[in-house]
């Protein structure tokens, strides 16, 4: 991990010096404090329609604990973020902060699966749209050479995807009867499936996590074809929607690096010339996302660790 971490920070130094600082920071420049304050909170309205999909996949959960979700998802996403824990790391402290809020176990084991679903057939949607959109685009000359890495990416998000759909079930029964096996009074796997199935029957539900999730994705697009705009980038929303949803795909392929780093640097100088954003624009939105990250996230895992800290005291 660490040493993926290492090769992700050199080819980001390298994409940046490549482009140039200089111009980097002059077109991030026009942004200013408001503008980098508004991205934020925007971003955070993402994380609430994240927290939503979640709570979607959680039924028995009451309305006002959609808050509670949220606050689940934005300390996994600040983990895999910020941490060199990749997404496993996030993963693991989202499904505890819920554990340790007080819902069942198997409620959030199930509804995490759940959730993780219909994210992953969501961004599927967004990802089509995306090469839709971009597909006269990739006929062209110039884009010979970014093919293979677009729809490379493209294919190994589908199939990873085509696999979590067809195999979550399996996986789950599979280790219910090892543990069943091996550990004969272990109900908890057993409750995790039957929450599962409790789930899926109902598809108002999930179709809800569907929609949310699919929004999430639609608001990170516009949030950074708002933060574009800010930097006094004149490009169309359409654009921007089907940049983010190949920058995403790419993304996808490196999730044994914390945060994607490096690899959505050099995605943003590849492929943003396409659409007609200038490299040094594009690098600018993926360090303001970057920043946005580091702010939001520093001050969500300060105050998941003071949380964490309080609750050690107080427990007899």
């Amino acid at each position: 991990m660490l040493a993926a971490t290492v090769l992700g920070l050199a080819i980001a130094v390298w994409t940046i010096g490549d482009v140039g600082l200089a111009g980097i920071a002059q077109t991030a420049q026009h942004m200013g404090p408001g503008g980098f304050v508004a991205i934020c909170a925007w971003s955070l309205v993402t994380s609430w329609l994240l927290g939503g999909a979640w709570h979607a996949a959680a039924p028995g959960e009451p309305a006002p604990s959609v808050l509670l979700f949220a606050w689940a998802r934005l300390v996994r996403d600040s983990v895999s973020n910020l941490l060199p824990f990749s997404e496993l790391g996030g993963i693991y402290l989202g499904v505890r902060t819920l554990l340790r809020a007080g819902v069942p176990p198997p409620r959030v084991y199930a509804s995490f699966v759940v959730d993780l679903t219909t994210e992953m057939a969501s961004q599927l949607v967004y990802t089509l749209f995306s090469l839709l959109a971009m597909a006269p685009l990739l006929m062209g000359a110039d884009a010979a050479g970014l093919r293979p890495a677009i729809v490379g990416g493209t294919a190994v998000m589908f199939g990873c995807i085509f696999l979590f759909m067809r195999m979550q079930k399996v996986v789950l029964a599979l280790a219910g009867r090892i543990a069943a096996r091996f550990l004969p009074e272990t109900t908890v796997l057993g409750e995790v499936q039957a929450e599962l199935s409790r789930i899926y029957a109902q598809r108002g539900r999930v179709l809800a996590a569907f929609l949310f999730n699919l929004a999430a994705w639609t608001a990170s697009g516009v949030g950074a074809w708002f933060a574009l705009k800010l930097m006094g980038s004149d490009i169309a929303l359409w654009k921007v929607l089907s940049l983010e949803g190949v920058i995403f795909a790419l993304r996808s392929m490196a999730f044994v690096i914390p945060g994607a780093i490096g690899v959505q640097e050099a995605a943003y100088v590849l492929v943003a010339p396409l659409f007609g954003l200038a490299p040094e624009a594009a690098l600018a939105l993926s360090l303001a996302k970057r920043a946005r990250d580091l702010v939001i996230g520093a001050a969500a895992l300060l105050a998941w660790q003071l949380r964490e800290s309080r609750d050690l005291f107080v427990q007899p």
